[in-house]
Order: C-alpha cells, then structure tokens, then sequence
C-alpha cells in the first residue's frame, strides 16, 4: 500500500517542455492555479478557477502530455463530473499515480472540447524511501494509509471537494471529541457541534476535588486517568523519550496559548512520583509483628517478608519456569524492542502482529503450543482471553520520568471549554443514529421524555461518534458492515474501580520511614493499589490518597457492594497498610467511582479479546454512513489519554479526506503526526 501525504524533494526543471498550441475549443474557461510541483504515490488538491462565469456542464479532467490532443491520449485521470454553474468546486482531489509521468498538464475537457490546460507540472520520486511509512503502510501499523483510503473512493463525486460549510456533529465531550473540534477549527471548519450526554466535558478525565474544595486547595485524586510517561533511562545512561504521550504536552501547549497562559485555565505539568521505595507491597498475607503490611523495601532487603502461594496438585517447579521462561522468550521484550517502541508504537504493533503475539494469549499459548495442563496453565498465566498486546504497557510503566498536571488532570476539559462552549450541549444522551439515503443526512435522535414514542432528532452532513462502543451498542443504528457492526457489539471492556479518601493531615509523610508518593499494591482482595499524591510534598493541608484501584473480575464484584461497603473496605485497608493513625486521621470525606456502572461509559476501557483488535480495525478506517468512529477504543493502544488524542487526528484527516479536503488534512498530519511521519 502507499504512503499518505508527501512533498516534493527536489525542484526539477521544465524548460525543456514544449507546449503544443491550443486545440479546438475555449481553452481558459478552467484556470488551473497548482500546484505545480507534486510528488508521485500521493495525494493533492488541485485548485482551480473559472474564466466563464457561465459555464456549466459535464468536465472531465485527466493528466497526460501537454501537447496531447483529446482526452483519449491521457496517462490517466483524475476524475469527472457535472460542474453546476451555481455550485462550482474550487479545488479538485488528484490521487498521483506511482507511474505518472514528469512535466505532464492538466486538461479539462467539456465532451470533446478543451476548456483549460495547466502549465507543466513537475512530478518527482521520493528521494529518500520513508522508513516509518513505507514500511508500515497498511492497516496493521501504518497510522492512516490516505493514498489507499482515496483509491477505494469509486464514486467520482470524492473528486470534487465540498465546502467547508458542512455541518459535523461530535458526540461525546471527551478528549477525542474535544481534540475533533480544535482540530476542525484549526482548518477552517467551524460548523461542527459537541453533544454530550453528562453535564461536563472531558470524559474519562474524572478528578474530583474532596469536601467542596477547589482545585487551588490541592485536596483532589485522579478518578481516571492520572499520569504521562515521558522517558525512560536504561542502565548505559542512555535517555530514550516515549513519544506517544507528546501530543498530550502539545495539545496543553496549544491550549496555553489560545487561552492567553490565563493562569485560570492553564495546564501545567509537574513530576508524578511513580515508585517510591516505603510504599506498601504485596506479601501475600503475611504481616509485621505490628499487624502493618511490609513496605517495598523492606521485602527488597527481606524475601521471606512474602508469603509463598498455595500450589496445584501436579505443581512442577521445572516445568512452571520452563512455562514462564517460553512466554518470556516469545515476548521478547528486549531492550533494542522497548526502545524502538517508544519511538514508534505503529511501527511496533505491525511487528507485534507479524510476530503472532496478536494469535495467542499467554493462557492459550501454554495449554495449546506447549501442552500444560489446564490447571498448571490457569496457575502460571490465569484465564485472560487478551492478546499479547502487552509491549506498550512495558514501555510505559517502565519509564524512569512521568509527569501529571498541576491541580489535576481536569484542567485539560477546563482548558478546552472556553473553545466549545458556545458549540456544545451537554446532558442530551443520543439513543440513535439515522442515516437518509434520499438526502445524504446523517440524523441524531434523542428523548426528554423516555417514554416518548418519537424521537427528538437533529440532522447534520457528517458524524464523528467519540462515544465508547460500550454505549453505542445501545443505540438505534444504521446497517453498517459486518465487521464494524460486530466491533460495536462485542469489544469487550475492562471494569475498573477507584477509591479515594481525605485525610486531617498527609501524616504518610511523616510515619517512619516515610512515604513520599509513589504506588504501591497490597494483598487485600479488591484494594488492588494504593497511589499517594505527588503533589504539594509535606504541605501542611489535609491530604488525599487513591486508596484503592482495581480493575478486572474484583473491580466487578466491587461495583455490587454499597458505596459504605466499598469505602469501609477500603479504608480498614488504609489502617492495616498505616496502622492506627489512619484511623485517627480520616475525616470521612472519599470519592467512588466504578467505571462500568457510569451510566456514561459502561466501562473503564476497551480491552479487546483475543482477535478482536487486529480483526476489527480495518472497519474504523472505513466512513459507513457519513459516521466516523473515534476513541480511545479505535486506537492501537488503550487506556490512555494519547490513545484517545491519537483516534481523533485519525478520525479528523478521514472525514477531511471525505470531504476532499487533502490540503487541510496534510495539515492536520503535517501539526500532530510529525515526530512519526517524515514529509
């Protein structure tokens, strides 16, 4: 497959080209205006203008010789339609043949007359091949394959670009559907519109702000997403940064700057304390002679601090190392692997698929490529039915620097609303998706009144859905394909639940030895971990810890628990890992939030079985309808901010390109693509 969006290299001369004179026919009623200089295996507009304000009719324009003498000695062409005298187009879209020939003209012909003829137009060969897009240029890793994408487009009307008037619905507020805004305007487009089915903007981003307290009090905890993995130094002191989450520190850049670095809105980033060595740790029920849970350090200096855990009846000690060392192997996450990841997780996911980690899950590659008994495999790597996908979750949480953003992850939504909020509707929940064959419309409905027979409803051009499929699979929906019909339906999600509680003072600060941020686990069914702030060190406030994250089958059981059940649960954890001090301390103030039964979200977030992701991708790069589907969901990875950022440049250069819009969709790559894409 091709590469989407290149540049010419090398400025090639023309004045050897002789141009014929002009053949029968007005020649200047289509002024060509360029470009001039393009680049083979690529995509264009061309624009173009009129000479006759009264043309109208069918054109053809095609690419070939410029002393050709009919459409019929053309190299190829571009493309042909009606031009109606009060709907003229401005700009043409040109698929650039990997063939085409150098120094050719555009000629647009009406039937058999010529109506305009461009000057000679210089097409050059990549110079240099482009690694990272030649090599990874279909849907397995390519990011976004245009050049493909333009060719599959039969109908001739993708031709012609349309007007930037188009009317474009965003559903959902989140970081996606945020991020599709700014990204639409930055191009021109201003007729797009955000609904949103809660009463905020910003999604999955859920810090909350304990006992009515605001974000300058620092009394807050991270209810989704908290952190960014910057960069990771390796043992040789060599520093290699993750590039993936950048386009989260480019978008607050952005923002920074439209809204005047107005210190209300400002998204600012501060170091996240991931390890910390006195947080508590997993010793498998084992306790000190105070009743405490044992820190990190003291299991690093004291092994038999961790109980050992029960075995099954046929436990094989050779076997079980034989088992973990085969999955070790196929994985083999070397150092060259991880680095290499960093740097370019599309071009990572294509070798993760080639490699067949894509075909197995650790459970299925024991029991049916090395033939472990079932009970020695579920021992060994459980039952999870995931690929193993896990290369970017080893990257990330091995880095060595992280960051968060001052005053909570908020601040971005809170960055952003000022640029919305004129454009935005919030607590309308769509039920459905209509699409009008007759009109080309896309129509959202929705209900006030949910006994209500007949929708309320609300037509727009084109819909960009930035709703997870948990949720969409619940609305009315037009017959899309198979494949992204099943996609809806069945990805499968991961349940997550977090517990945050306020405490008098961050008395962790000052227990002996003391805890200074940092995550920690413990072995108490369904505490999973417990993260402490890495903000406002030994301040003198009321403090306040993530006392409980867990996700999968615990966070499941959980979520059924009263929220006293779960909050009291958690902190009698909270006294077990501090002691009494937690007792003492504890104001009574927490925040709960279980991820699937959020009436917004039904889920924590996309974690697709095995075959699900490599299978259902392709079907995100297809327009079904005039409905793009964007989201952390869509992604290559999961369950980070720049996995949701990432499906909304994707999503947004698709319908750019829907709407023949090739110039604005280069800028759109050309802005937030770069450190992958070389132009």
């Amino acid at each position: 497959m091709k590469s989407l969006f290149t540049a010419s290299s090398a400025v090639l001369s023309l004045a050897s080209i002789a141009v014929a004179g002009l053949i029968s026919g007005r020649s200047d009623i289509i002024h060509f205006k360029g470009p001039f200089m393009v680049t083979s295996d690529s995509v264009h507009n061309v624009h173009i203008g009129y000479g006759d304000e009264s043309f109208e009719g069918d054109v053809q324009v095609v690419y070939g010789a410029c002393d050709m003498t009919g459409s019929h000695e053309r190299h190829h062409e571009i493309g042909s339609t009606f031009f109606r005298r009060d709907a003229r187009p401005t700009r043409l879209v040109w698929i650039v043949p990997e063939e085409a020939i150098h120094g050719g003209c555009l000629h647009a012909y009406s039937g058999s007359g010529l109506i305009g003829r461009s000057a000679p137009i210089a097409i050059s060969k990549n110079l240099r091949k482009r690694e990272d897009m030649s090599q990874i240029s279909d849907w397995t890793g390519p990011w976004f394959d245009g050049v493909a994408y333009m060719q599959s487009k039969t109908n001739n009307a993708s031709f012609v670009a349309v007007e930037k008037s188009k009317e474009i619905a965003i559903i959902g507020g989140g970081m996606s559907g945020l991020l599709t805004s700014h990204l639409l305007t930055s191009v021109g487009i201003n007729d797009w519109h955000i609904t949103e089915s809660s009463q905020r903007v910003g999604g999955r981003i859920r810090t909350k702000y304990l006992a009515g307290t605001t974000p300058e009090q620092y009394q807050y905890q991270e209810m989704g997403p908290m952190r960014f993995p910057v960069s990771t130094t390796y043992d040789t002191n060599e520093t290699i940064e993750i590039n993936d989450h950048k386009m989260v520190f480019q978008i607050a850049d952005v923002l920074n700057k439209l809204n005047g670095n107005d210190s209300t809105l400002a998204v600012n980033f501060i170091p996240w304390i991931q390890s910390s060595p006195n947080v508590p740790a997993n010793s498998n029920g084992y306790r000190l002679p105070n009743g405490r849970i044992p820190s990190a350090s003291q299991i690093k200096a004291n092994s038999s601090l961790v109980l050992p855990a029960s075995k099954p009846a046929d436990y094989d000690e050779e076997v079980v190392t034989k088992a973990e060392e085969a999955i070790e192997d196929f994985y083999d996450e070397t150092p060259e692997r991880l680095k290499n990841a960093s740097q370019n997780i599309y071009q990572a996911h294509k070798e993760a698929i080639e490699r067949g980690l894509f075909h197995w899950s650790e459970a299925a590659y024991l029991r049916y490529h090395l033939n472990l008994s079932a009970d020695m495999v579920d021992y060994v790597a459980g039952s999870d039915n995931s690929p193993m996908w896990d290369l970017y979750d080893s990257v990330y949480f091995g880095a060595t620097t992280w960051r968060t953003i001052d005053k909570g992850l908020e601040s971005l939504p809170r960055a952003f609303y000022p640029h919305v909020q004129d454009k935005l509707t919030l607590g309308r929940k769509i039920d459905g998706i209509i699409y009008n064959n007759d009109t080309g419309k896309v129509t959202l409905t929705w209900r006030q009144d949910q006994l209500a027979m007949e929708p309320e409803s609300e037509d727009y051009d084109y819909a960009v859905v930035a709703v997870p499929f948990s949720k969409v699979r619940t609305w009315t929906l037009p017959k899309y394909s198979s494949l992204l019909s099943r996609a809806i339906t069945t990805m499968n999600y991961e349940q997550s639940c977090k517990v945050s509680l306020r405490y008098k003072t961050r008395f962790w600060e000052h227990l002996s030895p003391p805890i200074i941020g940092g995550c920690g686990a413990v072995d108490i069914y369904g505490i999973g971990s417990v993260c402490y702030p890495s903000y406002e060190i030994n301040s003198t406030r009321p403090g306040v810890i993530l006392a409980s994250y867990s996700s999968g089958t615990s966070a499941r059981s959980l979520a059924a628990l009263s929220t006293d059940d779960h909050v009291g649960r958690v902190q009698r954890a909270m006294v077990e890992v501090h002691g009494d001090i937690a007792a003492e301390q504890f104001t009574g103030a927490y925040d709960r939030q279980c991820w699937e039964v959020d009436e917004h979200q039904a889920g924590a977030w996309a974690s697709p079985f095995l075959g699900q992701q490599d299978l259902y991708l392709p079907a995100y790069y297809k327009t079904e309808f005039n409905t793009i589907f964007i989201g952390e969901h869509t992604s290559y990875t999961h369950a980070w901010i720049f996995s949701a950022l990432d499906s909304a440049v994707r999503g947004t250069t698709q319908l750019l390109l829907d709407m023949g819009l090739v110039d604005e969709a280069k800028q759109v790559v050309d802005e937030w693509m770069g450190r992958w894409i070389s132009l």
